[in-house]
């Protein structure tokens, strides 16, 4: 209300200003009641000067004031009428149209550039917010309870709906057929019945046990946000967790991840992650369209002045580089990842990147058996991702692989 009521003063001051100008008219364009009045004040001053040289009679001297007179009434009354017409029909409008301006325009512009009803909160606040929300937000189960009913998809053939309600029925039978709940859950996908489907992808999970693959929790996680709507909810969340865990350069994984970060007020980090999902490619990717789709919006959001960069661009040295460089004899091995970590290092220190990027620079270093480098990148990196959970499980993994405390 404070703000609103500041905002509303200052514009009555500015459009006071503008009026007052305005209304006033412009110097130079006089209108010619007005040079009237400047003949008939020097006539007036000139019959006082020819009276005092004795030129004229006192007589004449009056008879010649009163008709002076008359006529500076008459110019007088000609220059406010002129006045009044002139602010009525070209004053007025342009005020007017001044008014809209600034006042609709102004409006305008902050909706777009500002945030209304929002206060002026600083960074750690906001970090705070964040937070709060993410804990804070609904479930899976109020996610899906929330949204209508699906329908099937248009031009779908009978046969096959009818080939999936057997399905349905042979997997009630035979409850510990892997393959049978995996069929399942690709079906209920492609009839956009994401909730059996994440359903039937969850007892794969169950049955698979160990043998668990993180595409299988890809997948799932995938199942989820789509049966939420495209909502990141806290238990797929949980998932992506778990599939970053397993194979941090998943992805559908990070993808998700990101957006999951950008519904809950850090833009920032989720500009972050897409923006090195788009580095690293490549064109055919299937998240690269959605990327490309929100990025800049993104970009936006986290009030970032962002250009985008070049699918595929490439990023540091991946962990089958590092593994094919062992294999190389010592002066090769060293040309070969000592160019890539330069690259990888330089970059980080001036664009940052994603916590996978930050691992694999440490894993580099490692294999050059720059150990204390590593160190300094790895408290770097911690102190650069703060209290993020998943960033720090990737570099404690990451520190513990190349024996670093």
């Amino acid at each position: 209300m404070v703000f609103w009521t500041i905002t509303a003063l200052l514009t009555v001051a500015v459009l006071a200003t503008l009026a007052r100008a305005m209304l006033r008219g412009s110097v130079g364009d006089r209108p010619p009641a007005a040079y009237d009045l400047d003949v008939y004040r020097d006539q007036l001053r000139e019959v006082d000067r020819d009276l005092a040289r004795g030129v004229v009679s006192e007589t004449d001297a009056d008879r010649i004031r009163t008709e002076v007179s008359r006529r500076i009434l008459a110019a007088d009354a000609a220059l406010q009428k002129h006045a009044k017409s002139t602010a009525q029909s070209g004053g007025l409008v342009s005020l007017a149209l001044t008014l809209a301006i600034v006042v609709v325009g102004s409006y305008a512009i902050y909706t777009q550039l500002g945030a209304p009803g929002y206060g002026d909160l600083a960074l750690a606040n906001r970090i705070e917010a964040a937070q709060i929300l993410r804990q804070e937000r609904p479930s899976q189960e109020t996610a899906e309870a929330s949204l209508e009913a699906s329908s099937l998809p248009p031009n779908v053939d009978p046969d096959y709906v009818v080939l999936v309600e057997r399905l349905r029925q042979a997997v009630v039978t035979r409850p510990d057929d892997i393959q049978g709940h995996e069929l399942l859950s690709r079906a209920e996908g492609r009839l956009g019945n994401f909730a059996a489907a994440h359903a039937a992808k969850a007892q794969v999970l169950l049955l698979k046990g160990d043998q668990t693959t993180a595409t299988d929790f890809s997948e799932y996680a995938d199942l989820l946000i789509l049966a939420a709507g495209g909502y990141v909810s806290p238990e797929a969340e949980g998932v992506l967790d778990r599939v970053l865990s397993m194979d941090p350069a998943d992805g559908p994984a990070r993808y998700y991840y990101g957006l999951m970060m950008s519904q809950t007020g850090r833009p920032d980090t989720a500009l972050r992650i897409w923006d090195q999902l788009l580095r690293e490619g490549p064109t055919d990717a299937p998240w690269i369209e959605p990327v490309t789709a929100q990025i800049e919006q993104m970009a936006f959001r986290a009030g970032v002045n962002y250009a985008m960069p070049t699918i595929g661009s490439g990023r540091g040295p991946s962990s089958e580089q590092i593994e094919a460089a062992e294999g190389l004899s010592p002066a090769e091995r060293m040309e070969m990842i000592q160019g890539m970590v330069s690259g990888l290092s330089d970059r980080l220190a001036t664009e940052g990147g994603p916590v996978e990027d930050w691992a694999q620079l440490i894993s580099a270093l490692g294999v050059l058996g720059q150990m204390d480098q590593a160190n300094a990148i790895l408290i770097n990196a911690r102190e650069v991702f703060g209290d993020d959970p998943r960033a720090a499980d990737v570099l404690s993994r990451t520190a513990d692989r190349i024996g670093l405390e």
